[in-house]
């Protein structure tokens, strides 16, 4: 492929997921573009059995670019590392294509283990800024990975991670369009799940009250009159609690949590 042709391409891709670039020669700004040519020459030394002077070229693009690159990882098209300062990819990382990575992303490592310890990203996969990917594990194609995330363990395709440490919430399992780089509008199942826990509390205090005011009533039945302070429950919180509207079973006001579900810490 001629270096023009090259460029043209990538300006594509570029353009296609930052709309800050504005023309072709911009693409000769991006730290990504340079750290990729290098790693490119790099590969092809390391597989060659050249190990020392891949490591070399690495290093240097490192320091000039911010982004370090291992010339042992396998990596598809269309990669796009927007900023990348910060960002690490490890020995035996594979990332498909058309990936896109954020500054201080980590494609690392969790020990001293050997052969295959690094990451496997598959295609369409996005990683925001600060999160961390550790170990030999798969991020599934179209998944996503929310900024500052820790991620242990294996995420199935079309999905979301958010969370230290990564949770998993599978979003209907509809695939994720490759220009949806939204990083903001994630969901945050922790706080779903409070709310939940908060209603239900609340209607746990409800039917109380109303088992309460049952017993009141038997009372007055039973023996006439009863003190209107008297109360069968000492609690304060749930005197406080006096004036909440009892809610009939079939108008629970639960949280609905319907756009995804939620499954363990991963």
């Amino acid at each position: 492929m001629g270096w023009y042709k090259e460029l043209n391409e990538t300006y594509v891709i570029y353009r296609e997921r930052d709309p800050a670039i504005r023309t072709y020669w911009d693409v000769l700004l991006y730290p990504c573009y340079h750290a990729l040519r290098a790693y490119r020459k790099a590969h092809r030394l390391w597989n060659a059995g050249h190990h020392w002077s891949a490591r070399l070229i690495s290093q240097r693009a490192a320091r000039k670019t911010g982004i370090e690159i291992h010339p042992g990882a396998t990596i598809g098209k269309g990669l796009f590392i927007d900023h990348g300062t910060g960002v690490v990819i490890g020995e035996t990382t594979i990332i498909g294509d058309n990936c896109t990575l954020y500054q201080g992303v980590t494609l690392g490592g969790t020990g001293k283990e050997q052969g295959k310890r690094h990451p496997t990203l598959e295609d369409g996969v996005m990683v925001s800024a600060g999160a961390k990917v550790l170990g030999s594990i798969t991020i599934g194609a179209n998944s996503k990975v929310g900024a500052g995330s820790v991620v242990l363990k294996s995420v199935p395709p079309n999905c979301t991670v958010v969370g230290v440490p990564g949770r998993v919430v599978r979003m209907k399992n509809q695939v994720v369009p490759r220009d949806n780089i939204d990083q903001i509008h994630l969901p945050d199942p922790i706080l779903q799940d409070m709310k939940v826990l908060e209603r239900v509390n609340t209607e746990l205090i409800n039917r109380m009250l109303a088992v309460e005011e049952e017993i009141r009533r038997l009372g007055t039945e039973k023996r006439g009159t009863v003190p209107g302070d008297e109360r069968f429950c000492e609690s304060d919180y749930l005197r406080e609690k006096k004036t909440i509207k009892i809610q009939p079973e079939a108008e629970r006001d639960y949280e609905e949590i319907d756009d995804c579900v939620f499954a363990d810490y991963i």
